[in-house]
């Protein structure tokens, strides 16, 4: 039996995993790097154990100090998580070789499945090797061999630039995975990304737990995911389960895996992708569906325990949504900051690596949770997800919420015809903001309240008072008056207004807005303003061409051929940030000269860090 758990991992894997284990009287330990040393899974946990590192992203790819924590904090067995050393065979066999349990696969079979190459041979695909790449096998996929989650993933559709892809694709697997091997497969326009979670114990017995949708995805890397995949025929559903049968079977799995395919809209024929040998982030609508707890089932495998003959029956549809601290508009930028507050209401599943007052960081995957919805049917679970998340409260920094409510409401999603391509076809209008317009005076008003009638921007009350706020890239403003009656505004109402509570009465209709200040940020309901000074500041004048960080991070490389004095054209690639677990290319602001390049590879930049000047071409 196990007692302790060492979970290698961080964050919002690591806290569900730990759910599992005091839901099963199994104590915890944690491993953190310096910049997790107050993380939300480090404070949860029975133990937790400083991992030293090079950088906070390095720390969690140390398997031998990992495994030399778990033994001196006492475990009896470790459980990888996703992502980092979980698909590992040498980190896995360094684990039983310590006398530990190693909650997973047989290193055999991960090393037979987690190199993507291999895991094609051995499914009797022929591989696409990339020096034999030509203008008739375009588009192409440059996808490393070793993990997942978007990472060293290059769509590649001119000849001329595979290689500089394939160096790009290299270097960042190596920064993830510590596995620098990636090939080339065929890409393939406007296919669904389904797949099937696996469940094998060790007496021979695997469970195929029905198909996932994961279709949504912006660069590589799933946003929405359901379960079961809709629209399938039960004879392609069938083939699918076979398949994930097969490929568990060839290599001796145990514990739970995924296995991923790609069906082509044309003829719905199935591609095999490669087969995940971990849990997967989207594991929580399989266990909706189907009743079970992947994680305490992993254990009871990992103990010895068999599987029933046959799984679960399936009950419903249930879909997730990944929240990440982004801007869509912007490039997915990513963002930093304190979340102040994140909540959900009742009767949808949150699963997240953060609570109230956490610091967002620059080191590791924008993801801030998992929203999971249950329903009896598909229709009726796309409904509850996107209420639950435009009802959430989230103060902090910027994220995806809104493109997640208006993805689940679309029409090509709400009638299951999405494909790979969904947000490459419709991100323009699923980021066009719509701000409330009354939210300013909303903010306003709650502000105002408690302040003398003779407090404010000016000595009369009478007199409207002024409040500036910037809302969706917008500047607004806004008046209101203090009057013996209470505050006032033109073209509304006032009934109620304190400090976290406005009513507004328009057109006869009463409107609620419930009001959250921190700092300079203001909250009004769902929509995020900041204030800005009554009479706006003097900024400092850059020279124009003047190429500025969009984000806090760390340079990874200069291009090839990029030096003061160069030649360069708008849009011409100048350096790569990384940041949350991926790269971010910074382009040319205009044609023209190179001035100055204030970056270099290994240097950390701050947000708005002046990184280079174009002088403009006369």
């Amino acid at each position: 039996m196990i007692s302790t758990v060492l979970v290698a991992n961080r964050g919002e894997i690591a806290c569900r995993i730990f759910r599992t284990c005091r839901e099963l009287g199994i104590r915890t330990v944690a491993v953190h790097s310096d910049a997790d040393e107050n993380a939300l899974h480090a404070r949860v946990a029975d133990t937790t154990v400083r991992l030293p590192g090079s950088t906070p992203q390095e720390t969690y790819l140390r398997g031998e100090l990992i495994v030399k924590a778990a033994v001196a904090a006492g475990a009896d067995a470790v459980h990888p998580g996703y992502g980092f050393l979980s698909e590992n065979a040498d980190f896995a066999r360094a684990v039983q070789d310590a006398g530990l349990v190693w909650i997973g696969p047989p290193s055999a079979a991960i090393e037979a499945m987690a190199s993507k190459t291999r895991a094609k041979e051995l499914m009797g695909i022929e591989p696409l090797h990339e020096a034999e790449v030509t203008e008739a096998d375009l588009p192409v996929l440059v996808k490393a061999a070793a993990g997942g989650g978007g990472r060293g993933m290059r769509v590649v559709r001119e000849l001329a630039v595979l290689e500089a892809e394939l160096t790009a694709a290299r270097a960042e697997a190596t920064s993830a995975f510590g596995d620098g091997e990636v090939f080339v497969e065929p890409y393939v326009e406007g296919g669904r990304h389904v797949e099937v979670q696996i469940l094998a114990d060790t007496h021979g017995t695997v469970w195929a737990l029905g198909t996932r949708d994961c279709s949504l995805q912006r660069r590589h890397q799933k946003v929405i995911e359901e379960a079961p995949a809709p629209g399938l025929s039960e004879e392609l559903a069938e083939e699918l389960r076979a398949l994930a049968v097969r490929a568990a079977r060839a290599v001796a799995y145990e514990g739970a895996g995924t296995v991923e395919f790609l069906v082509t809209p044309s003829d719905g024929k199935a591609h095999f992708l490669e087969m995940n040998t971990r849990l997967q982030v989207e594991h929580p609508v399989t266990e909706a569906v189907f009743g079970i707890d992947l994680v305490a089932l992993q254990l009871r495998i990992a103990e010895g325990h068999p599987l029933e003959t046959d799984p679960p029956r399936p009950r419903g549809h249930a879909i997730e949504a990944r929240l990440y601290a982004e801007d869509p508009a912007h490039d997915w930028t990513p963002q930093t900051g304190t979340l102040h507050r994140l909540t959900v209401p009742e009767g949808v599943r949150l699963d997240t690596g953060y609570s109230d007052g956490d610091d967002i960081g620059v080191h590791y995957d924008p993801m801030l949770a998992k929203v999971v919805a249950h329903a009896p049917t598909r229709a009726e679970a796309v409904r509850k997800l996107s209420d639950a998340l435009q009802r959430a409260v989230i103060h902090g920094p910027f994220t995806n919420r809104d493109l997640l409510v208006r993805s689940l409401r679309h029409q090509e999603f709400t009638t299951a015809r999405m494909n790979t391509g969904f947000y490459t076809r419709h991100l323009p209008d699923l980021t066009e903001p719509t701000p409330d317009p009354y939210a300013p005076l909303a903010a306003a008003l709650a502000d105002a309240n408690g302040r003398s009638r003779y407090g404010g921007w000016r000595n009369v009350p009478s007199q409207p008072q002024t409040k500036r706020y910037a809302m969706a890239d917008t500047e607004h403003e806004v008046h209101y008056r203090h009057t013996r009656e209470g505050l006032a505004a033109d073209g509304v109402r006032v009934v109620h207004a304190d400090a976290g509570l406005v009513v507004l009465e328009v057109d006869g209709v009463r409107r609620k807005f419930e009001v959250a200040r921190y700092g300079d940020r203001v909250y009004v309901n769902t929509t995020a303003l900041t204030v800005l000074p009554r009479f706006p500041e003097s900024t400092t004048q850059l020279a124009p061409g003047s190429l500025l960080a969009p984000m806090p991070g760390t340079v990874v490389r200069v291009a090839e051929g990029v030096a003061v004095g160069a030649e360069v054209q708008a849009g011409a690639p100048l350096l790569w940030l990384e940041a949350m677990k991926m790269e971010h290319k910074v382009t040319a602001p205009v044609t023209g000269t190179l001035t100055a390049l204030h970056a270099e590879p290994g240097q950390q930049v701050e947000v708005a860090m002046l990184l280079a000047v174009v002088q403009p071409a006369p």
